[in-house]
């Protein structure tokens, strides 16, 4: 029997980890807690016309001096903020020596961690074909993590993942916290869909492409017999010479600039990470260098 990938050790890192950057965290986990809906805070945040029905103790009545219209003050709303994590679980996840799915898994551990520490609601959803199973859902405090983290070692990587198709159907919030998308995003199906439905949702958005050493930097020359990871009746006989790995990181630049570049166009976070880095490595390094950690 395997070794759990969420065990004591694992957990024992996170605290340490956490104890590190306590009081740092910053952007995504800011622990600023205002969501983007409107409500009674004391943060003004928008105008809007005055309709019949308003409460009248909201309107700004300089502006009704100056404009000779009614206008209504609109406040952040300050609540609980619900962190949703998709792990991609396709067969693809669990190619490459590093394991791609062992990292996702991590990495939600650890994203969820955070987001429990700043008192933040989180779900963990497992995304594999055209449905999204809910692994873990609303834990909340330091007590519920350490009781239903483990159930992450249950997800397991086969099949094809169809993102968007998984996600639209499901509720998702409306501008109550961050939604993060966990994939190598190796894939012809449309995940686009599922980037914008976020965004119409005013979700703050942070996808994470897993990839693995063999895929960042292949070594691989010479005749090959490649099979497709998620449909193994397509398979390609090839002799990898210079021309064809130059060709390939080509390929691979354009996939992973395609899936950044659509994401910052939606104001969606996103960050290439590879299988072999560490938790740590992730935390401290590239997440520092995006901003979500200071």
């Amino acid at each position: 029997m395997s070794k759990p990938i969420i065990n004591e050790e694992f957990l024992q890192q996170l605290e340490s980890l956490q104890m590190l950057i306590k009081n740092n965290v910053a952007g995504l986990f800011g622990g600023n807690h205002r969501s983007k809906t409107f409500g009674s805070s004391c943060e003004f945040a928008d105008y809007r016309d005055y309709v019949a029905g308003d409460d009248v103790t909201k309107i700004d009545w300089n502006a009704y001096a100056r404009f000779d219209k009614l206008y209504l003050k609109l406040y952040l709303d300050e609540r609980q903020m619900h962190t949703r994590i998709y792990i991609d679980a396709s067969r693809s996840m669990g190619y490459g020596k590093g394991e791609k799915g062992t990292q996702a898994i991590k990495l939600a551990a650890a994203l969820a961690y955070l987001s429990i520490n700043e008192m933040d609601k989180v779900s963990v959803y497992a995304v594999q074909e055209k449905t999204v199973t809910e692994v873990i859902s609303g834990m909340l405090g330091k007590d519920a993590y350490l009781a239903s983290i483990g159930k992450l070692n249950d997800i397991v990587f086969d099949g094809d993942s169809y993102i968007s198709e998984a996600i639209l159907p499901t509720n998702v919030g409306y501008g109550d916290g961050m939604s993060v998308i966990l994939s190598d995003f190796l894939t012809d199906n449309n995940f686009e869909d599922a980037i914008d439905y976020l965004a119409s949702k005013r979700r703050d958005i942070f996808c994470m492409q897993v990839l693995s050493k063999e895929e960042l930097s292949p070594t691989v020359r010479g005749k090959v017999h490649l099979f497709d990871s998620e449909s193994l009746a397509r398979s390609y006989r090839k002799n990898v010479t210079k021309e064809i790995a130059k060709a390939y990181k080509q390929a691979l630049e354009y996939a992973t600039g395609r899936i950044r570049d659509y994401c910052l166009s939606r104001g969606a976070e996103y960050l290439l990470v590879s299988a072999e880095d560490s938790v740590g490595e992730i935390l401290f390094g590239k997440l520092s260098d995006l901003g979500v950690i200071k």
